[in-house]
C-alpha cells in the first residue's frame, strides 16, 4: 500500500496547480490567477510502488463564484518519456527528493489503475492516511472487461478530459465538478461505469458528484450535465 509521508513539499501542490490551472481550457477562474484550497480527493496504489497516484479536488474562489476542479496527479521519481506536454511541474519532497508531477490523464499507470477502480479490481484509498480505504468513493461497471490501450490521446475541452478506449468506448473525467441533485448522481443511458465521490464546499457542507464516466461513446453536453 502507498505510504503517506508527513513532510515538506517545495513548491506545494497548490502552488504548482495555481500556475498550471489557468492553461487548461476548462479553467473558469478570474484574471488574477486562482485562489485555491484543498477540498477533497483520494489515492490509488501503483502495484509496482513507483508512481504516486492522487486525485485532488481543489476549489478556486478567484472568479465570480467558487469553482471546484478534479485534478488527477501522477508523481514520479524521474521524467516520463513523451509526456512533456502533461508536466504540471517539479517539486522537492522532503523524503523522496525531486518529484515530477504530471496530469494523470496522460500517465499510463494512473489511467490503468483508474480503470481497475471502475471494474472493482482495486479500492480507492484515503488521501491522507496510509493503508486506509476511502469508503466515500463509489464505482460501478456493467461491461465485459476493459482492455489496456495507449493513453496518450487524452484531450481536454471546456468541461473535462476524454480518453478514447478500444471498441468505441471513452472514459470522461469531469474536471469542473458539480454537486449532484440531492447528492445522487445520475448516469446517462450510454454509461457503462463510473467513479463518484465527495468534497467540501466553501460553506463547509459536503457535496457528492461524478468524477469519471465510462461510456460506449463520448457523452453529449446534455449528458455531461446530467451526470454531475
Amino acid at each position: 500500500m502507498a505510504v503517506i509521508h508527513r513532510t515538506d513539499l517545495k513548491p506545494t501542490k497548490l502552488e504548482l496547480l495555481a500556475s498550471w490551472l489557468p492553461s487548461r481550457p476548462w479553467y473558469l477562474g478570474g484574471a488574477g490567477g486562482p485562489d485555491l484550497a484543498k477540498a477533497g480527493g483520494f489515492r490509488l496504489d501503483d502495484p509496482h510502488g513507483e508512481v504516486g497516484i492522487e486525485f485532488m479536488v481543489v476549489t478556486d474562489t478567484s472568479g465570480t463564484r467558487p469553482t471546484t476542479y478534479l485534478v488527477p496527479l501522477a508523481y514520479r521519481g524521474a521524467p516520463l518519456d513523451g509526456a512533456e506536454h502533461a508536466l504540471v511541474g517539479t517539486m522537492e519532497h522532503g523524503v523522496l527528493g525531486r518529484r515530477w508531477a504530471y496530469d494523470g490523464c496522460h500517465d499510463p499507470v494512473l489511467v490503468a489503475q483508474l480503470l481497475a477502480l471502475i471494474e472493482g479490481r482495486v479500492q480507492a484509498q484515503d488521501q491522507n492516511i496510509s493503508d486506509t480505504p476511502d469508503r466515500e468513493v463509489t464505482r460501478s461497471y456493467i461491461g465485459d472487461g476493459l482492455a489496456s490501450t495507449d493513453f496518450t490521446t487524452a484531450t481536454d475541452d471546456q468541461e473535462g478530459t476524454e480518453l478514447p478506449l478500444p471498441h468505441g468506448e471513452a472514459l470522461r473525467l469531469h474536471r469542473v465538478l458539480r454537486p449532484a441533485p440531492d447528492n445522487k448522481p445520475v448516469l446517462s443511458s450510454e454509461a457503462t461505469g463510473h467513479v463518484a465521490g465527495s468534497w467540501h464546499m466553501p460553506d463547509g457542507t459536503r457535496a457528492y458528484g461524478m468524477f469519471a464516466v465510462l461510456g460506449h461513446q463520448a457523452a453529449t453536453p446534455d449528458d455531461r450535465h446530467r451526470t454531475g
